[in-house]
């Protein structure tokens, strides 16, 4: 999805473009909207919190876990801490997000604030250095708005035809597994797919109260302890470069094996 448009510098990324990139996930947002706006109406809340919280909160799966809340008139520290954990995963996205690409206070603002999973999924990767202001605040606000469309139709008159429908809460869940298919045919990177699975499954197993934080932190810690393994590895020549003529560092390996290698004639 997110390689379908070629961005060349100087070039100008509209909202057509936009739709070329991201067109199926807005699709997604509006489904998931309306998810949200019936179940606020099913709660017997008034139908505008449903474009409230679209708007000022845009958290994704923490609305749905707020408007039960609202319901049931859970305290405000319960609500701020339930938020807290399960948008934890969002303190690591800014690590490899460009938002550095993103210029002046109040388009910077819109962008961290706009950043949300999907986003994060159509503009980080191994060329988001590359990726335009008009890209990311393109995206970001066509998410935004298909987000708060879909939960404010949901609310108003989703309830009258789509209560009845079962697997809407699977949404979500089907939205993430595309995203993950998508990430992953971007950069097959078997090592840490092995690495997420093998978080997941532990904190599922260990820690299903907190799956997903819990989930997140370990796989950051492994990526960590990969990243350091990785550092000590002893850097080995390819044959490539020595038939280019680029420079060799001297390395202990190499000054061991020159040193005990016999003068030839």
């Amino acid at each position: 999805m997110a390689d379908t448009v070629e961005e060349t510098p100087g070039a100008r990324f509209g909202f057509k473009d936009a739709l070329r990139v991201g067109g199926v996930v807005f699709g997604g947002y509006l489904v998931l909207g309306l998810g949200l706006g019936i179940l606020i109406s099913s709660l017997g809340l008034p139908w505008w919190l449903a474009p409230l919280l679209s708007s000022l909160v845009y958290a994704g799966s923490v609305e749905f876990l707020l408007a039960g809340m609202i319901a049931a008139s859970a305290p405000l520290a319960s609500i701020a801490a339930t938020t807290f954990l399960v948008n934890a995963r969002h303190l690591v996205y800014g690590l490899s997000f460009p938002l550095e690409n993103i210029r002046g206070f109040l388009p910077k603002f819109y962008g961290i604030y706009s950043l949300t999973d999907e986003q994060f999924a159509l503009n980080a990767g191994p060329d988001s250095s590359t990726h335009s202001q008009g890209r990311l605040l393109w995206i970001g606000l066509l998410l935004h708005l298909s987000w708060i469309s879909g939960s404010t139709l949901g609310a108003v008159v989703g309830a009258s035809f789509l209560a009845g429908i079962k697997g809407m809460d699977f949404v979500m869940t089907a939205l993430f597994i595309i995203l993950a298919i998508e990430a992953y045919r971007a950069q097959k990177d078997n090592v840490s797919a092995l690495l997420a699975v093998i978080s997941a499954a532990v904190a599922m197993i260990f820690f299903p109260g907190s799956m997903l934080t819990v989930a997140l932190l370990l796989y950051v810690l492994l990526l960590l302890v990969r990243h350091f393994f990785s550092n000590k590895r002893p850097r080995t020549v390819s044959t490539e470069t020595l038939a280019l003529g680029e420079p060799v560092q001297p390395t202990a390996g190499n000054l061991q094996d020159d040193a005990g290698e016999a003068p030839r004639a």
